[in-house]
């Protein structure tokens, strides 16, 4: 593997953000290396191809890359952050429902986080009225 390759798997392994390949190619400008984006690209389809990265592909935005170690992902629908999850391995369930053995799968668990929940629930108790039970308009 060359000297590239094993600097972008260095990244991709030691990130916890899911960095994209313009995430990876900063972080290699910060430390001075004179690395093109084409060739974090290319390092990234080839280290993906090995199986040593992992592509998360989301609909509407750039592709991010992981660790290619066995775990699930959370996607927030609402600010778009990925975090890791680790469920019991469902190959033997999936294998038994279909009848036949499978390459691999890849589980997207899209949800609203923590921090999106809350704001949500913060804008939804600014915009109710309070109610008075001496408004006669309301009460009768």
């Amino acid at each position: 593997m060359t000297k590239n390759a094993l600097t972008i798997l260095d990244i991709v392994n030691n990130s916890y953000d899911h960095p994209t390949a313009e995430d990876i190619f900063l972080k290699l400008k910060a430390k001075k290396s004179k690395m093109v984006l084409a060739t974090v690209y290319n390092n990234l389809n080839m280290l993906c191809e090995k199986g040593l990265v992992r592509r998360l592909s989301i609909d509407g935005v750039s592709d991010r890359f992981d660790h290619a170690n066995r775990h699930d992902h959370l996607y927030c629908s609402s600010c778009g952050k990925i975090a890791d999850v680790k469920f019991d391995d469902l190959t033997q369930m999936i294998e038994e429902k279909l009848g036949t053995n499978i390459l691999s799968y890849k589980l997207q668990v899209n949800y609203i986080c923590p921090d999106c929940m809350e704001a949500l629930h913060k804008k939804q108790s600014m915009m109710q009225p309070a109610i008075s039970v001496e408004d006669k308009s309301i009460c009768g």
